[in-house]
C-alpha cells in the first residue's frame, strides 16, 4: 500500500524473543577473580609491612643508638650486646656456645714468639706518702712500708717448661720504691700447649682497690669516675682488669657505697671491696655480710676455688653455677680473681680455659678462694700502668698483661661500657 512503511519480515521465533546472550569464556571470569584476590593480596601485604616496618623502626633507631653509643665496644660485641638487652640473650648464648665447641683451640704447639716477658719496675706511682717517710732512706723504707709475702713460683703443667714459666716476676710502678705487682706465665694444661694464661699478683698492702662502674654495667650502678681511671688516680693508678659479667647474666646482685642496685643472693661469689680499699673474694652470707666496712660488692656465679681447693661439679656441662652463657667444659677466654693465704689479689686471664682449668690454675697460684670475672676475649683484659711523662705522674698508658688481649692500651682510660677495678696506691 502506497505511503505506509513496509513490514519487514518476521523471524520464526516471533517479534518478541529475547537476544541471546554472548557467552563469556570459563577462563576469563577466573582472570578476573585471580586479579580481585591478588590486589587483595597486595593489600594485605602491604598493610602488614607497613605494620612491621612501623614496628621495626624503633628497633632500628634502638640498634642504631646502641651502635654509636659513647664507649670503646666493638661494633660486633655492641651488636650483640643489644641482641642480649631485647630479649634474644639465650638464643645469643647457643650460638656463642655452638661456635666455641666448633673452634676448639690447636693442640700441642708452642706460643708464637713463647712466652711474653713482665716489663720492668717502673717510675714509682704516686701514693700518700706517710709523714715520717721523707725522714728515711735506703733499706730503711722496707721496714716502714708494710708488705704482703710475694707469691711463690708455680709447677708448670707440662713436662718441658718454657724458660721462666711459672716464675713470678715484679713489674709496673713501684710503691714507695717497692714493688706491688708481680706477673706469671704459663701453658693452661698439657694439652693446648701452644697457649698461654697470664697471672698478675696484686699485693694488698701497697695497694687499695677501686670498683669503677662503667657506662652500661652494672646496670642501675650510680655514674662514678667517668666510666675509666679519673684523673685525680691516675698519678697513683698501677694496675686494672676487668670485672665480672653483666649483671643479667651474673644470677646475682651489686652493692655499692649504701645502695643495693640488685638484691644479693647469699651462696653466690662476690667480689669485696672495703672501704678501707682491700679486696675480698667470699661466698655471700656464710663469709660476708652487709657492714660498716664494705663499700661495694660484684656477685657472679659460685666460687670456683673455696678454702684451697676445686669446688664440686666443675667438669659438668650443667650450666647452673659457672656456665650463665656457654658450657663449662667449652674452652674460651676466661678470667678470674681470687685471694691467697696472706690475702694478695690474683688475677688471672687467657685462651682456650674451660671453668676447671680456671680453677687449677688458681689453686697452683695459691688461690684459697676464687670466682670467675668475664669471659670471651672483648672483656678478658687486665694492663699494668707506666707513666709516659717524666714529669707527669698522671700521664700513663697501659701494658696488657697478654699481647694477645684484643683491646687497646687506653682500655680503662677512657670512658667505657663495663665495669672493671683499678688497684692505686696506698702511700
Amino acid at each position: 500500500m502506497q505511503g505506509q512503511t513496509p513490514i519487514e519480515p518476521q523471524s520464526p521465533t516471533g517479534p518478541t524473543a529475547p537476544v541471546s546472550p554472548v557467552a563469556v569464556p570459563v577462563a576469563t571470569r577466573r582472570d578476573r577473580r585471580s586479579r580481585v584476590h591478588r590486589r587483595r593480596r597486595n593489600l594485605v601485604a602491604a598493610v602488614v609491612a607497613a605494620v612491621l616496618v612501623l614496628a621495626l623502626v624503633p628497633a632500628a633507631v634502638s640498634l642504631v643508638q646502641a651502635l654509636t653509643a659513647p664507649g670503646t665496644d666493638t661494633l660486633s660485641a655492641r651488636t650483640v650486646e643489644w641482641l642480649r638487652d631485647h630479649g634474644f640473650g639465650p638464643t645469643v648464648n647457643e650460638v656463642e656456645r655452638y661456635w666455641f665447641s666448633q673452634h676448639a683451640p690447636p693442640k700441642g704447639g708452642t706460643p708464637e714468639g713463647g712466652l711474653p716477658t713482665s716489663k720492668k719496675v717502673t717510675a714509682a706511682a704516686v701514693g700518700q706518702i706517710p709523714t715520717d717517710y721523707a725522714l728515711l732512706m735506703g733499706s730503711t723504707k722496707d721496714a716502714l712500708l708494710p708488705r704482703t709475702p710475694p707469691p711463690v713460683d708455680m709447677a708448670p703443667f707440662v713436662s718441658t717448661p718454657l724458660p721462666d714459666e711459672g716464675v713470678w716476676a715484679p713489674t709496673g710502678r713501684s710503691v714507695g720504691g717497692l714493688p706491688a705487682v708481680y706477673t706469671s706465665f704459663m701453658r693452661p694444661d698439657p694439652i693446648h700447649t701452644s697457649l698461654v694464661t697470664g697471672f698478675m699478683w696484686m699485693d694488698p698492702k701497697l695497694l687499695k682497690a677501686v670498683h669503677v662502674p662503667g657506662l652500661k654495667e652494672p646496670a642501675g650502678a650510680p655514674p662514678k669516675y667517668g666510666a675509666n681511671v679519673p684523673d685525680d688516680l691516675r698519678a697513683s693508678a698501677v694496675a686494672a682488669f676487668n670485672s665480672a659479667f653483666r649483671l643479667d647474666d651474673s644470677r646475682g646482685g651489686f652493692y655499692d657505697d649504701g645502695t643495693e642496685v640488685r638484691r644479693l643472693v647469699d651462696g653466690l661469689a662476690s667480689m669485696v671491696v672495703n672501704k678501707d680499699g682491700s679486696l675480698d673474694v667470699v661466698q655471700w652470707g656464710r663469709d660476708r655480710q652487709i657492714d660498716a666496712n664494705v663499700a661495694q660488692v660484684r656477685q657472679n656465679l659460685a666460687l670456683l676455688v673455696d678454702n684451697g681447693q676445686s669446688a664440686a661439679g666443675l667438669d659438668s656441662e650443667a650450666t647452673t653455677k659457672w656456665g650463665a652463657t656457654v658450657g663449662n667444659k667449652v674452652l674460651v677466654w676466661r678470667s678470674g680473681v681470687g685471694v691467697d693465704r696472706n690475702g694478695g689479689v690474683i688475677y688471672i686471664g687467657g685462651p682456650g680455659l674451660s671453668v676447671n682449668q680456671l680453677a687449677e690454675l688458681f689453686l697452683r697460684a695459691g688461690a684459697v678462694r676464687a670466682m670467675e670475672l668475664d669471659i670471651n676475649q672483648d672483656w678478658v683484659t687486665a694492663f699494668t700502668f707506666e707513666q709516659t711523662d717524666p714529669n707527669n705522674p698522671a700521664s700513663i698508658t697501659g701494658n696488657k698483661l697478654l699481647p694477645t688481649m684484643s683491646r687497646t692500651n687506653d682500655r680503662y682510660l677512657v670512658p667505657g661500657e663495663r665495669d672493671f677495678v683499678t688497684m692505686v696506691a696506698r702511700y
